[in-house]
């Protein structure tokens, strides 16, 4: 069944699934939904959702001790090579690494709480345009951030901020 998911998952069609694993598609896409159902009911409460009002105040808190005031977490994309890329996409998710990509945008705490993920884009995306796709940031443009209250110098802020490299602004 691994290497049925892991097809899938890379986004081969079912029928090649079929003809690999030797099981049928519909039974191969019922067993990769029930996983994933189980993934999320197993793992939703505490890692698979947004941070809520008490851990944007630990996060907050966290950053202050280190020296980041209204710091909510680290900020990157990466690329994922994508090895057995359909070849009628090739040209969507081939960028920059010259080999098909797919781009993982993650923001994670510094005890490696991954709260945000958004993963899928092609690699022919640079951090900018995923930036501009992502949930995170259409939520931020919409008002609707984690509040966080916090000053530096004299001034109070009430949007909190992602550590990053040095391509964001």
């Amino acid at each position: 069944m691994t290497a049925a998911f892991r097809m899938l998952a890379y986004g081969v069609p079912a029928d090649y699934v079929d003809e690999y694993v030797r099981i049928g598609e519909t039974t191969t896409i019922e067993s990769l939904e029930r996983f994933v159902r189980v993934v999320v009911s197993i793992y939703s409460n505490n890692y698979l959702r947004s941070p809520n009002v008490d851990d944007v105040a630990r996060l907050l808190e966290v950053g202050e001790i280190r020296g980041f005031p209204g710091l909510l977490g680290s900020i990157d994309c990466m690329h994922w090579k994508w090895k057995n890329c359909p070849t009628a996409w090739k040209g969507m998710f081939f960028g920059h690494f010259h080999e098909p990509t797919m781009i993982l945008e993650a923001v994670t705490s510094q005890d490696l709480w991954i709260w945000h993920a958004f993963f899928g884009l092609p690699g022919s995306h640079n951090d900018i345009n995923v930036l501009e796709r992502s949930s995170l940031f259409s939520e931020l443009a919409h008002g609707r951030a984690p509040p966080a209250n916090y000053s530096i110098n004299g001034h109070n802020y009430t949007i909190g901020y992602y550590l990053a490299n040095d391509i964001y602004p």
